[in-house]
């Protein structure tokens, strides 16, 4: 299991990659909105200055030729460079020319065990199932995780699963237990899968026995 940053926020992928944890970076129109980067290019540049791995950016055209167009565009920016595709039938052929290409790509806003099977069969370096929005709609989301990592290894097909949509730590250990091949989470869910109570009263008590025992030597030495 690796841990990528769902984040265009450069400040937060700083920190998570200094934890030495983080392996890449997911982005998306919405993410680098709520970041204030409105030069694209830029943004996805300076991400990849900062992580050593992918880092998927998202097409905006909705054509196969479009999308593949601006693909091979985005591509250029950097060799870290992952196209995220949607889930559509432009977008399927979109992934199957640029696989020809040996472009890498990151099909999203997957929802369905069919979609990720299609996506795989046309190319796709990775499929992305959304877990948070499948529950918030009643669905089980990491069920879909399991369906789709059964059916990839099945038949031995190379796309990996990277769950998306993460929206507490708990799913992070589900999906690693399925068998997912990343997980792509929010700077928040990292802070808070590295935060325990007992882990805080444990420093604490530690700190104030060593405080004790350090005032008792000091006491002997008078």
């Amino acid at each position: 299991m690796r841990l990528f940053l769902d984040t265009a926020d450069v400040g937060q992928i700083r920190e998570g990659v200094k934890l030495g944890v983080i392996s890449g970076v997911t982005t998306n129109p919405s993410l680098l909105y709520q970041a204030g980067r409105a030069d694209y290019k830029a943004a996805i540049m300076e991400i990849c200055s900062i992580v050593n791995g992918p880092v998927s950016a998202e097409v905006l055209s909705q054509e196969a030729q479009s999308m593949v167009d601006e693909a091979r565009e985005i591509s250029s920016w950097s060799p870290h460079v992952v196209i995220k595709i949607p889930c559509t039938a432009s977008g399927l052929e979109a992934i199957s020319t640029l696989s020809k290409e040996n472009i890498k790509t990151n099909m999203t806003l997957c929802f369905s065990p069919n979609q990720a099977l299609l996506g795989a069969l046309a190319g796709a370096t990775y499929v992305s199932p959304f877990v948070g929005r499948l529950d918030d709609v009643g669905q089980d989301g990491m069920g879909l995780v399991a369906e789709i990592v059964d059916l990839l290894d099945n038949y031995t097909l190379p796309t990996q699963v990277i769950a998306a949509s993460i929206r507490h730590p708990m799913h992070c250990v589900v999906a690693a237990k399925l068998g997912a091949h990343i997980a792509t989470i929010p700077y928040n869910v990292l802070i808070q899968m590295i935060k325990h109570p007992l882990t805080t009263v444990g420093i604490a008590r530690f700190q104030e026995d060593w405080q004790r025992l350090s005032g008792q030597g000091r006491g002997d030495k008078r």
